[in-house]
């Protein structure tokens, strides 16, 4: 595998040149500073490119034209990264190898075709997919709460830091969504391209120059690049006492979820110790939490800890009966403050670390993963797999008592089950 990064002034590519799988997959980010009200923005704008373009007006000629390029497959995405939006088109098709010649130019084409060809009439978008694209973002903003789960999670991240990026919604408002119009988005659309930080990626059994080339002909920005500032958010504000919330729901179970800070980590520990101490924590059947909390005391049904590393945080989720609240927090609490005085074995950090390197392996054998892995070295600084693994291997005990010394409860939030849920 062999990577490439080359510098236009108004965006960045990479190329990743590898033969192991017989597809090319490109995707192209836009990013920039998140703003609350700009997540429902970027979500209609998901929608509604991948509804139709200039050249494809309807949804069956987009699927015609799939299918003349050997059945190209397309996707649009959005998500929150720390202090920015990420909003992604990507394709994959077949090598031309495998096809015929020019595919490619005519594959990134149709790339070109959904991100800067879009179905606009007097600079609006066309009403018709604008309104099918509103209906598909209202419903899934709505059909939020039919996941406790999920929702229980952002509820808790609210109460933790409330009008912080901590707490956006990624699916965005209805609030909002009832401002944008066919006009707002248009506008909207060309302050992204005018705007946002591009990056370009690519991966396959590619030629450098002939994609590099093919890329400049197609992508159709003219601005100049702009500095990318970090991603990692670290909340100012840190309770001396957790709080708790509850909150009604018809589900028949509870969703317990717990909110932890950690202040001032260093990188090694962010991108590291905290990957080993969650999940020794709760990774996994052979966690502390799923041992002592589940199957000892039987007072969950699931439980889990997962890292945020990108907002120092860590949250423990848990599904439970209601009259097991107290007992589940009490012995959770314990459990935290077992690992901060080392009550945990060689055993279980070396297992910690076989599992997040067999992670890695499997990232291999994935084109989205590994355009994952290679944006995250762009926009996050990550290592790469040979240092990542090399790294993970540093971490030692000490390294994890002292991580587990500097978390903190913060929120304790209940969805709880067999009652209503308002509006929030």
């Amino acid at each position: 595998m062999k990577y490439s990064k080359i510098s236009k002034p108004s965006y960045n590519i990479h190329i990743i040149e590898t033969d192991k799988f017989k597809t090319i997959t490109i995707k192209v980010n836009f990013k920039r500073k998140i703003k609350k009200e700009d997540i429902t923005y970027r979500n209609m704008l998901v929608n509604i490119l991948c509804e139709s373009t200039s050249d494809y007006p309807t949804k069956r000629l987009m699927e015609v034209a799939t299918e003349d390029l050997y059945d190209l497959s397309f996707q649009g995405s959005n998500y929150i990264s720390g202090n920015y939006s990420v909003m992604g088109f990507d394709i994959t098709f077949l090598n031309e190898k495998y096809t015929e010649d020019g595919m490619l130019d005519k594959s990134i084409d149709f790339l070109s075709s959904i991100i800067f060809r879009p179905n606009i009439e007097n600079k609006k978008f066309n009403q018709k997919y604008f309104e099918i694209a509103y209906n598909t973002l209202k419903n899934s903003i709505k059909s939020l709460k039919e996941n406790p789960g999920f929702y229980s999670k952002i509820r808790m991240l609210e109460y933790m830091d409330p009008g912080t990026v901590t707490s956006y919604r990624s699916t965005g408002y209805l609030e909002d969504l009832e401002k944008i119009d066919t006009k707002k988005l248009y506008k909207y659309y060309e302050k992204v391209l005018s705007s946002d930080i591009v990056d370009i990626f690519v991966i396959g059994d590619v030629n450098k120059e002939k994609v590099e080339q093919i890329l400049e002909d197609k992508i159709n920005i003219k601005t100049l690049k702009k500095p990318s500032d970090s991603h990692f958010f670290e909340s100012r504000t840190k309770r001396l006492l957790p709080k708790t919330y509850k909150e009604k729901s018809n589900f028949m179970q509870s969703q317990l979820v717990m909110g932890l800070k950690m202040n001032k980590l260093s990188m090694f520990e962010l991108r590291y110790v905290l990957n080993v101490y969650s999940y020794i924590l709760g990774g996994g059947p052979d966690s502390k939490l799923f041992k002592n909390v589940r199957e000892k005391n039987s007072l969950c049904y699931t439980i889990s800890s997962s890292g945020q590393p990108l907002n120092s945080i860590l949250i423990i989720s848990a599904g439970i009966n209601d009259s097991d609240f107290s007992k589940t927090v009490s012995l959770i609490k314990k459990e935290i403050k077992k690992m901060a005085k080392g009550d945990f074995s060689n055993e279980d950090i070396m297992k910690a670390k076989v599992t997040y390197m067999n992670g890695l392996k499997e990232l291999e054998d994935n084109p989205q993963n590994l355009i994952s892995l290679y944006a995250g070295m762009e926009y996050l600084d990550s290592d790469d797999i040979d240092k990542r693994i090399c790294n993970i291997n540093k971490v030692s005990k000490s390294h994890i008592m002292s991580l587990a010394s500097k978390v903190h409860l913060d929120t304790i939030y209940l969805l709880e089950g067999g009652g209503t849920c308002e509006e929030k």
